[in-house]
């Protein structure tokens, strides 16, 4: 029998040949000659036994008969990989389709062995992390972080020539972290250029990523990808992105993020990563200020396009929401109602394969990332490849992204802004009051939270590829802030023991301007901080929450987790499901970065009835942790009510500031957010 966990070393330095050596305990394949690549097999004798030296484990490789693998390979070695072009999706498919279909470990083990050096590195890395997350004999494998096995793709490119010398000169055991130079991408001359530190945040980019390796496009098991509420998913998702990346540009004295409504007109902001895509050995392309969309005739990537397409899906789409129904594609109405509109928006939209009707609404979404992410060769006369805008590990680096997604989240707000109001029953919980708030760092002042930055180190050599073995270590700069708590005191005048769900918010009181902000306005700010649920005796109640407890975040160990330290034991409640918990918003990006005189914002809180939204299901070592971004492995989605509750619909008549909206299972509080600008050295 194959131990499922030799599985994980096929991640590991994804542009060396799958038979050098691998893993901390130094570890080759034994590849049959017959797997071997056409450079390799007539010297099959002397690569392996060169591989081997120096070796401690051996894993043998069965020789099976293979599926047909020529359509995964019809993407070639060097090129990018990117999830938002459809014949690469389609190829992704296949390959998830192959590895899911093998009947043990033991026949993915050779079917991956033979694939990982005849098909793309970031095609393999992305269908065998979909099929390990998904085949029910591997699903408690704990994956490796994408920025360990792709460091590239987070790292000023300068940075590899440094540590490829100091892996090479110095012995594993005296390296000295690589420290990564903290706004490499630009000069404060772009205003733009205040963000980097969120742009440009690993974990940040990570959750995105993962978030899609969870929720992928396409796969001939439509359970992979017809998760619960996954269309509602995406928008929330992303909507709170923009909701955070609003917050950091008034902690940056930035105005709101603009829409990008018109698709003919210039994107005014340039974006140039510095960076290196070492699979494709090339840079990852530049845009210019100023580029305009073209239409796209790109024949290696079956790409042929006009604005105009995205044009007609859009009207199609709004029309549909102003109809309030969608039509499918055996001509059937499907009602855009309270409950599920907002899925079927998100699923048509994005779109999946769970699109009510992909020909007629097209895919607006991911379509609109590959015209920004070829802007600047829109018919490869420079045979170019896609920016980042083009991947979604890097998408999030460029500034276009939060214009691109503030339009895409204005369609969906189309739809909210249609739905009934809730009423102050609807959000009232009888006999349950909050009667009091506080937030608080150890030690520090009331209702203040504070930010500073952070260096921390990261292992890299995993990535590496072609180098002498050993730790490597890069040391990147991050926002961080003091951990703080809430207190809250709820009163429960009901005469009965009851559970409340507490729901937690943020938001700025006023606008760019200064001026107090309107809810219609402000709801679209609210960030999420937390959500759990809570035991309410009769009486006085005080229940007590830590920051590190957000149920959106996952903690800074998680996101830069190290495959060999603290590995749960198989088989467990705590490595069930573990590489699912490496979705999630990283705990050092949970409140914005604040200004140096204090952001003032609102810290709103609601107790709602736990009986009306509660979903009855075992959750037990199914990493929940950070549900409100990225759901449950396996599960349904652990509330009832809309994503966003209360504020994902227009506030009622009447209520046009957050404290008219109040009922009494409510409260806002004072908060101030303040940035110290200091470093300090994260204690590995």
């Amino acid at each position: 029998m194959a131990n499922k966990n030799n599985l994980l070393l096929l991640f590991e330095h994804p542009n060396e040949p799958v038979f050098l050596s691998k893993g901390k305990k130094p570890t080759v394949f034994d590849v049959p000659d017959s797997f071997l690549t056409d450079r390799y097999r007539p010297i099959s004798n002397e690569v392996q036994t060169r591989a081997g030296e120096n070796v401690e484990q051996r894993i043998p490789v069965r020789e099976i008969s293979v599926p047909d693998l020529r359509i995964p390979m019809s993407l070639g070695r060097n090129e990018n990989f990117s999830l938002f072009i459809p014949r690469h999706r389609r190829i992704a498919g296949r390959l998830i389709d192959i590895f899911m279909n093998m009947r043990s470990v033991e026949d993915l083990q050779s079917v991956a062995v033979y694939a990982r050096d005849r098909v793309n590195p970031v095609l393999f890395n992305y269908a065998l992390s979909v099929a390990l997350l998904h085949r029910p004999d591997t699903q408690n494998l704990d994956l490796p972080a994408f920025s360990q096995m792709f460091p590239e793709r987070f790292v000023d490119s300068q940075v590899f020539r440094q540590l490829r010398e100091e892996s090479f000169v110095v012995s594993s055991g005296s390296r000295m972290p690589i420290v990564i130079p903290r706004d490499y991408t630009a000069s404060d001359l772009d205003p733009e250029h205040r963000l980097w530190y969120f742009r440009e945040d690993m974990g940040i980019n990570l959750h995105h990523w993962h978030w899609h390796l969870v929720y992928p496009f396409e796969a001939a098991d439509r359970s992979i990808v017809a998760k619960d509420r996954r269309g509602e998913l995406f928008y929330y998702m992303h909507e709170q992105i923009i909701a955070r990346y609003n917050m950091e540009r008034f902690s940056n004295n930035l105005a709101r993020v603009q829409p990008f409504n018109n698709l003919r007109d210039p994107i005014t902001e340039g974006y140039f990563p510095k960076m290196d895509s070492l699979v494709a050995s090339r840079a990852w392309p530049p845009r210019f200020d100023n580029t305009r969309l073209g239409d796209l005739n790109r024949e290696a990537d079956q790409i042929n396009l006009e604005i105009g397409d995205l044009e007609r899906w859009r009207d199609r789409i709004l029309e549909a929401i102003h109809q309030k129904f969608v039509v499918n594609e055996t001509g059937q109405r499907i009602e855009l109602d309270e409950a599920t509109g907002i899925d079927t928006l998100g699923n048509m939209i994005e779109a999946s394969i769970l699109s009510p009707n992909s020909s007629f609404y097209g895919d607006l979404h991911n379509n609109g990332h590959i015209f920004i992410s070829y802007a600047h060769d829109i018919n490869s006369k420079h045979l170019e490849s896609f920016g980042v805008m083009g991947d979604s590990s890097t998408a999030m680096r460029d500034p276009v992204f939060y214009r691109w997604h503030a339009y895409i989240d204005r369609i969906f707000q189309e739809h909210k802004s249609r739905l009934s109001a809730y009423t102050e029953p609807q959000l009232n919980y009888s006999g349950i009051s909050i009667t009091g708030i506080q937030v608080a760092t150890n030690g520090g002042q009331p209702n203040v939270l504070s930010t500073f930055w952070q260096q921390s180190d990261l292992n890299l050599s995993r990535g590496l590829d072609f180098v002498p073995r050993g730790n490597v270590f890069a040391r990147f700069t991050h926002l961080q802030h003091l951990p703080f708590t809430y207190t809250i005191n709820v009163q429960n005048d009901s005469g009965a023991m009851r559970f409340g769900y507490v729901r937690i918010f943020i938001a700025p009181k006023n606008d760019e301007r200064g001026q107090p902000m309107q809810l219609r306005e402000q709801r679209l700010m609210m960030v999420e901080l937390d959500k759990f649920a809570a035991q309410l005796n009769p009486g006085p109640n005080t229940l007590r929450r830590r920051s590190t407890e957000s149920s959106v975040t996952i903690p800074f160990e998680r996101t830069f987790r190290n495959l060999d330290a603290n590995r749960p034991a198989d088989n467990t409640p705590e490595g069930l499901e573990f590489n699912f918990c490496g979705c999630g918003w990283p705990q050092n990006m949970l409140i914005p970065k604040g200004l140096p005189e204090g952001l003032p914002c609102d810290l709103f809180i609601m107790v709602s009835n736990y009986e009306n939204d509660r979903i009855d299901q075992q959750l037990t070592g199914r990493c929940s942790d950070a549900a409100s971004y990225c759901g449950v492995k396996d599960r349904l989605y652990p509330d009832r009510r809309s994503m966003g509750y209360p504020f994902d619909r227009v506030p009622r008549t009447g209520a046009e500031r957050l404290a008219n909206f109040l009922t009494p299972n409510m409260s806002i509080v004072d908060v101030t957010i303040r940035h110290e600008n200091r470093t300090v050295q994260r204690q590995n």
